[in-house]
């Protein structure tokens, strides 16, 4: 049987944004997405420091800092429609938002698998052995997460997505409990602390991008699976 071949995929490049109106144009990619405007696409960007709030219920209750301790360190809080709890975003860390059309593969418990994939796999080609936890979100070496996962989904079209720490400020993380998992069940990581040394963002992105058109292609190519 012949491979799947990986589906056109559009790779952006925000740079720096804030985190609000990276949304507003998340929001824009899904209308156009929806519409059949646009092929599937993987956006990248950092954001300008912030909180952001997930639909678990109680998630801002893992908020840890006042408002004191947060305009001091600069960091917004944002609270937002993907699934999940609380976590930081900021400089250093590479975000990923896919807005892919899951039409032809109805299964958000398979995107999620798909999406940790695409991680393992590129951090494994970074020199790093990540793996799952059972019963808990997002991407871990041991008992250190190093990457965050949070989705959405309209009429079948994702948006919100992964967030990766490769050179991130991992002090900021003092002020939440981050996706609401205590210091008894685990710390954050980095690329940086993982690896010993700056790490080069762009090479990170380009390995992500690479492993997401070749996991898309295995996801898509899967039955339909019923609604």
């Amino acid at each position: 049987m012949r491979a799947a071949s990986p589906p056109p995929v559009t790779v952006l490049d925000w740079g720096r944004t804030d985190y609000r109106v990276a949304w507003q144009r998340q929001d824009e990619l899904v209308s156009r997405r929806i519409a059949g405007n646009i092929p599937d696409t993987l956006v990248f960007t950092e954001h300008h420091p912030v909180f952001t709030t997930g639909m678990r219920r109680g998630a801002e209750l893992n908020l840890v800092w006042n408002r004191e301790q947060l305009a001091a360190a600069g960091i917004d809080v944002v609270k937002t429609n993907r699934g999940g709890d609380i976590t930081y975003h900021g400089p250093g860390q590479v975000v990923g938002y896919p807005i892919v059309s899951l039409e032809r593969r109805r299964d958000l418990h398979a995107y999620l698998r798909f999406l940790e994939q695409v991680i393992i796999n590129a951090l494994g080609s970074l020199g790093l052995a990540a793996a799952r936890r059972p019963g808990l979100t997002g991407i871990w070496l041991g008992s250190r997460k190093i990457a965050a996962i949070g989705v959405a989904v309209r009429r079948w079209v994702t948006y919100h997505g992964f967030a990766l720490n490769v050179n991130t400020n991992l002090a900021h993380f003092a002020g939440i409990v981050p996706c609401g998992i205590g210091a008894a069940d685990g710390t954050v990581t980095s690329l940086h602390v993982e690896l010993g040394r700056p790490i080069d963002e762009a090479k990170v992105k380009q390995v992500l991008a690479a492993e997401f058109r070749v996991q898309l292609a295995g996801l898509l190519a899967a039955p339909r699976s019923t609604p």
